[in-house]
């Protein structure tokens, strides 16, 4: 059916509108009285989600703060949404309200689904785990629940599969999260001795868990012969068909089994992980998700659309605080240019399904939607690499310098006969020193200033057509070697910054940001804190410190559990250093972290309780003053 949308809006000069239905942009063009229109052919379906742009010089420059909802017509009449909230700083609606209200302020926990413990999960944190979280969470006063990724990672089922940040699928959850119960698995003489056996553990045995429970799933789904023909497993897989088709032809054919098991499977986790942020957010709490910067080169993704990533490099980071040599994440980078030519629908159709579960999440590694550090297949260590995109030079140009191409310069694979300088360059002590001086100025202009502007304009171009695709909030992990345009662009966006006391930026800690203690990459506050000062801090200087966050401007405050329970001496782990969840510099590292309280015992810590519910009401953050 043919629509006419018409809109009055009154740019500025260099301005035009845009309608942006159904995941693509269509430019309006003006008419008299500044009203704007444009006629497109749109199924009925469409016109219950689509919005207006405001557009110059081919970028997003504003939104409308909420998306319009119309009944099938040929022509349809809008008038621009603008926030009604005097006094939010969003230019979009969220989910959760209570992140639009002026003023807010929250605190909140953080964990890995992987590392919760019950009495009722089978050697691995479970979806069903985060019931007992959250009512811990709700009774302390906390507004936010974090977690790690939570998408599929199985290959083979062994110690590289427990790395939650090289997903297989974009979309997929990951099946060890499932509660076995739930599918009919009986808790018999089989099943009770190994739950507790592997429940026991003090850490998480990743094969073994692996083996036993899809061992377990595969017998139930021998017997869900009535489930494979039910109305709700049908709408499940007719919802999800954009990627579920997919993804379950790409395990089938890894694992010689049939579709349907994975069909199966996937719809009892949307069931289990949908019924507890429906429960969260019941009780006025947020699940915070994780957006990983990267897709395998193994994946579906990859595997069904190849053209959406550049599969001849690695995305990784430069030597940094973590590591000297720099770090290989071993998955390729995106093909920006490819996806922009249906306006990243891959990125907004990944985002919307987060969204079903999660109100806020993180971007992991923002820096990478303004260049990411490119490592060709060749190569492994992270000095070999490259920024992608970038304004490399050319033989000329180095050559009108004087200085020579060998241990300066590396090939930029992106631009034939172009070179950019290796970030660390292994040549440079044995130049003269009016040449040493020279590439010691380029490798500063290149490496701090050369592409502020060009890498602001690449950012500028992706994030608010992914930031308009759902109502979460979006947070930046914008941590490292951080170009000079960052932060204008996450202002501009909203987008809240990540503090944290041991990577300082130099600055006061914006309202606009989210601050933590620590994190899955970095020590424990008990573990930082011995570093520093040689043994276990007391409860007392834990609250101090604590204090010191929750006291800030920081919109979110987020604390692991470790540091939360850290107040506690009778609770928190004798041996502070087994608290770490990751080791970045460790390509090889067993993510196998599992919390030591099982989860439902948490509501009995007394003291503990009572301690995080004073800090959250003496700051100002307590959930039901923020409710």
């Amino acid at each position: 059916m043919k629509v006419t949308f018409k809109i009055e809006y009154r740019t500025e000069w260099g301005e035009s509108l845009a309608l942006s239905l159904g995941d693509r942009k269509y430019p309006m063009e003006w008419n008299e009285g500044a009203v704007w229109s444009v006629s497109v052919d749109a199924d009925s379906s469409l016109l219950c989600d689509y919005t207006y742009l405001v557009m110059r010089d081919g970028l997003i420059v504003r939104t409308e703060w909420d998306h319009h909802s119309s009944e099938a017509s040929p022509e349809i009449v809008d008038s621009w949404i603008d926030c009604p909230i005097p006094g939010c700083e969003f230019p979009r609606r969220h989910i959760a309200g209570k992140f639009d209200r002026p003023g807010f302020r929250g605190a909140g926990v953080a964990i890995p689904v992987f590392s919760l413990r019950s009495g009722k999960d089978f050697g691995i944190g479970e979806f069903r785990d985060l019931h007992a979280l959250v009512d811990w969470a709700a009774a302390t006063g906390q507004t936010i629940i974090q977690l790690l990724p939570v998408t599929d990672t199985t290959r083979k089922g062994d110690w590289k599969d427990s790395y939650p940040y090289s997903p297989v699928s974009s979309f997929a959850l990951h099946p060890l999260y499932i509660h076995l119960q739930d599918l009919g698995v009986e808790e018999d003489e089989e099943f009770l001795p190994l739950q507790k056996e592997l429940n026991a553990l003090p850490e998480i045995d990743y094969p073994r868990v692996f083996k036993a429970k899809m061992g377990l799933m595969r017998k139930a789904f021998d017997k869900a012969e009535k489930e494979l023909v039910s109305s709700d497993f049908h709408e499940f897989c007719r919802k999800n068909s954009y990627w579920l088709d997919e993804y379950s032809s790409f395990c089938a054919r890894r694992d010689g089994d049939t579709p349907d098991f994975w069909r199966w499977v996937q719809f009892h986790l949307d069931r289990q992980f949908s019924e507890e942020a429906a429960y969260a957010r019941s009780l006025g709490i947020s699940f915070k998700g994780d957006l990983p910067i990267g897709v395998s080169a193994d994946s579906a993704d990859a595997f069904f659309h190849p053209e959406l990533f550049n599969l001849d490099s690695s995305a990784g980071a430069p030597p940094d605080f973590f590591s000297a040599d720099g770090q290989n994440w071993g998955f390729p980078t995106y093909n920006w240019d490819e996806m922009a030519k249906d306006d990243y629908k891959w990125w907004k159709s990944r985002l919307r399904k987060m969204a079903e579960y999660f109100d806020a999440f993180r971007i992991d590694h923002i820096l990478g939607f303004f260049r990411i550090w490119e490592i060709p297949a060749t190569q492994w260590s992270g000095q070999m690499g490259h920024f992608n995109p970038a304004l490399p030079y050319t033989k000329e140009e180095i050559e009108a310098l004087g200085l020579p191409l060998d241990g300066l310069f590396l090939p930029d694979p992106r631009h034939e006969g172009c070179y950019q300088p290796m970030i660390t360059p292994t040549g440079k002590d044995a130049l003269e020193w009016d040449k040493k001086a020279r590439f010691e100025a380029l490798h500063t202009d290149f490496f701090y200033h050369r592409h502020d502007g060009f890498w602001r304009r690449s950012a500028e171009r992706k994030l608010p057509e992914l930031l308009g695709a759902t109502g979460m909030l979006a947070c930046g992990e914008d941590l490292g070697m951080v170009p000079d345009c960052v932060p204008g662009v996450m202002d501009h966006e909203k987008i809240l910054s990540l503090e944290m006391v041991c990577m300082d930026k130099g600055r006061y800690w914006p309202r606009l940001s989210v601050c933590a203690t620590s994190s899955h990459d970095l020590p424990t506050l008990r573990m930082e804190f011995a570093r520093n000062n040689g043994r276990d801090p007391e409860p007392w200087e834990v609250r101090n410190i604590l204090w010191n966050h929750l006291s800030s401007e920081s919109m979110l405050a987020i604390f692991p559990l470790q540091d939360w329970v850290a107040l506690d001496r009778s609770l928190r782990l004798p041996e502070y250093g087994v608290e770490r969840i990751n080791e970045p510099a460790d390509p090889a590292h067993h993510w196998r972290y599992r919390f030591h309280v099982p989860v439902e015992k948490l509501k009995f810590a007394s003291a503990l309780n009572a301690g995080i519910e004073g800090l959250l009401k003496d700051s100002g953050r307590y959930l039901r003053e923020q409710r």
